[in-house]
């Protein structure tokens, strides 16, 4: 992982339904609440769909939610040329130079996809319970070589039929002792180790600051 040179960056990658921007509504409130200016990129292929769910959230101004649209596989618009992506946070940081820390998720796409470090300064790969106990041994890419793995929908495992300990168990054996955080986002389980996380890993551990007058009157708009 490189430095940021600017605001820091994480992408949030995973597949089609697995609560990338579920898991990105919940953080973005928690990391505003610790003092943290933030704003989002959404890739969608053909439309802004989740950029527009995100705005209508209320929790950010509009104006620091970005939707892009790949128009090609997912794959590569974080990977082999972010380029659409990189002028997407460069349009952010120009216009909120104070911007800690920038969410870049991808399309939702299969379990090979993985984020370009020259993108990111980490990246998290999302998979879902509902989507079977048996992801982890798949040894996908995204899920292996990403920073931070996150087992979503954890509620589901007694619906669905998973093995909650299995998925636990595969996990810490394919990912080699890399961190996994097991979440539920609709009571916010598991969301306060994902904000640990980055602000370990991608914030160095700097001090939190407290939200500037103006900070608050903007997202009070």
């Amino acid at each position: 992982m490189h430095m940021p040179t600017s605001a820091a960056r994480l992408g949030i990658g995973g597949p089609v339904g697995s609560g990338k921007t579920a898991l990105i509504e919940g953080l973005v409130p928690l990391l505003i609440a610790q003092g943290l200016e933030v704003a989002v990129v959404t890739n969608d292929l053909l439309t802004t769909e989740d950029a527009d769910r995100l705005k209508r959230k209320g929790f950010l101004p509009p104006e620091r939610v970005i939707g892009v649209e790949t128009g090609s596989c997912p794959h590569t618009a974080i990977r082999e040329d972010p380029t659409m992506n990189q002028l997407a946070i460069q349009d952010l940081e120009l216009r909120f130079p104070g911007l800690d820390l920038i969410l870049i998720e991808s399309g939702g796409d299969n379990l090979a996809s993985t984020f370009s470090y020259e993108l990111v300064d980490a990246y998290l790969f999302v998979i879902d319970v509902g989507a079977g106990d048996d992801i982890p041994r798949k040894n996908g890419p995204g899920f292996v070589q990403s920073d931070l793995a996150v087992v979503n929908k954890i509620d589901l495992a007694p619906y669905v039929g998973a093995d909650l300990d299995l998925m636990r168990l595969e996990s810490e054996k394919y990912r080699q002792g890399k961190p996994v955080v097991y979440t539920n986002c609709k009571t916010s389980q598991g969301l306060s180790e994902v904000v640990d996380f980055i602000q370990s890993t991608l914030l160095f551990g700097q001090k939190i600051k407290q939200p500037s007058v103006s900070s608050s009157l903007s997202r009070s708009i």
